[in-house]
């Protein structure tokens, strides 16, 4: 038109004293983040914009954030990826799609990261995917647990994080979940099958560990890593081993003392070495200890075949006892004639030999409480070979628990593979017994529809 400018068709200039928004940076992959927070609502939520070309530095540039009222306020890029991170995560759709797309095992990679926030990120957001019972066994079969178990976290916020996933999932592992576990443990492969049974191990129920460790053959598969040539595989089995016998309450530290003994004819303390009444004597060290047969009778098997058998000590007055101490035959029979007797560190070795002898169970359960108060890493070997030599059950539970505790420990010192190729078979008979007894009547009633077939 003549004698008009012509207007410009285009972007205008800005005006002045205004500023146009800055530009979300774009990530390598081509993709920009921009979190908005509407008036309505205080949850942020996310949209992924699709840039031209991919790439970008974006070194300096910030994410937006628009508040209350539209106002842009800068965010750092670390936390704008926190943010859209969590809400992200929250979604069961985004959850699916990690879960059945391999995102499980780059979200536990991520457990190992140098960053505070990335590291947090990445529990928060296996956090949300254990909450639905449909990833569980996913979770499981690609080590997620034993990779919670075994991070190093920096800040106590993912520390947190971690133990409520972990007893999240415990809280998952029943009904169609179990019975999926129990099918990769039968069927899965090798590896799979190991960290089935380690997870179970930690997260089961005791009323189901007859049904995975018994009847599933999961306890076979966790003694076979305590003799791998792995030594991750030796720490992760010894593990799973001692919280399954702790949960099973079999195994467990003689930390009370023993109960009484079941009351026998005991004559009482004034009758101790007394000569009154006394029809047997005993020659211990070249001294006499004058003793009584009908307490001798009701205490004790050998003492019983002595008398009543074809044993020279029958119709014999003095009978002589050649290979125990006097102090500890006064021991010994101070227990006999009044069920108790204060047993300490330095003579319960001895005593406990003697009971053994003497067929005296009370008096070894006293004996054994004593000994297993001292094991420790210089001594669990002899203590051990000691209550195999004399019977002393407790004390032999006693020490294979603590190996297992110490396992890492105990693997360092001379002789530990021996040590460990003689504990496995008194470990599994030991466990066999107690996780046989250990189904509660609701247990068979839950999973006896378990079915071998997988679920997703």
């Amino acid at each position: 038109m003549q004698g008009r400018t012509a207007r410009r068709k285009g972007p205008t200039a800005p005006q002045r004293g205004r500023r146009l928004p800055r530009e979300a940076p774009r990530s390598r992959d081509g993709w920009r983040i921009e979190i908005m927070d509407g008036r309505r609502s205080r949850q942020a939520s996310t949209r992924r914009v699709r840039t031209e070309g991919g790439g970008g530095s974006g070194d300096a540039a910030m994410h937006r954030l628009r508040g209350q009222g539209g106002r842009p306020v800068d965010l750092s890029r670390e936390e704008a990826t926190k943010r859209s991170s969590r809400v992200f995560y929250q979604d069961t759709h985004n959850q699916a799609g990690i879960a059945y797309n391999g995102g499980l095992v780059p979200l536990l990679k991520l457990l190992d990261s140098k960053n505070g926030s990335l590291q947090h990120n990445a529990a928060f957001a296996l956090y949300g995917v254990a909450d639905n019972e449909d990833y569980v066994s996913d979770f499981i079969k690609v080590g997620g647990v034993q990779k919670l178990q075994d991070g190093e976290f920096i800040v106590q916020a993912t520390k947190d994080c971690v133990a409520k996933t972990l007893k999240r999932l415990e809280e998952k592992i029943n009904g169609r979940v179990l019975k999926h576990l129990l099918y990769l443990m039968l069927v899965g492969e090798k590896s799979v099958q190991r960290r089935v049974a380690l997870a179970l191990a930690h997260l089961c129920a005791p009323e189901d560990q007859r049904t995975i460790f018994i009847d599933s053959n999961g306890l076979d598969l966790l003694l076979d890593l305590l003799i791998s040539m792995s030594s991750k595989h030796q720490q992760d089995g010894s593990a799973a081993l001692y919280k399954l016998a702790n949960k099973a309450a079999a195994l467990s530290p003689m930390d009370a003392a023993p109960p009484s003994p079941t009351p026998q004819v005991y004559l009482g303390e004034q009758y101790v070495n007394s000569s009154t009444l006394s029809d047997v004597t005993f020659l211990v060290e070249g001294k006499r200890f004058y003793a009584h047969r009908i307490a001798l009778l009701a205490c004790s098997d050998a003492f019983r075949a002595m008398f009543d058998g074809g044993y020279k000590e029958k119709d014999a007055r003095d009978i002589e006892i050649p290979n125990i101490r006097w102090e500890v035959f006064e021991l010994m029979m101070r227990f006999i004639y009044t069920g108790s007797v204060q047993v300490t560190s330095e003579i319960a070795q001895d005593l406990l030999r003697a009971a053994d002898q003497y067929l005296l169970e009370g008096l070894k359960r006293l004996c054994e409480y004593t000994i297993a108060k001292d094991v420790n890493l210089d001594n669990v070997s002899d203590m051990y070979d000691l209550s195999d030599a004399f019977h002393a059950v407790s004390l032999r539970h006693t020490c294979i628990l603590y190996i297992l505790e110490h396992f890492n420990k105990i693997c360092t010192r001379a002789g530990s593979p021996q040590l460990i190729q003689r504990v496995i078979p008194e470990l599994r008979n030991f466990l066999t017994k107690a996780l046989s007894s250990s189904r509660s009547p609701s247990s068979s009633d839950r999973n006896s529809d378990f079915i071998l077939v997988p679920i997703h």
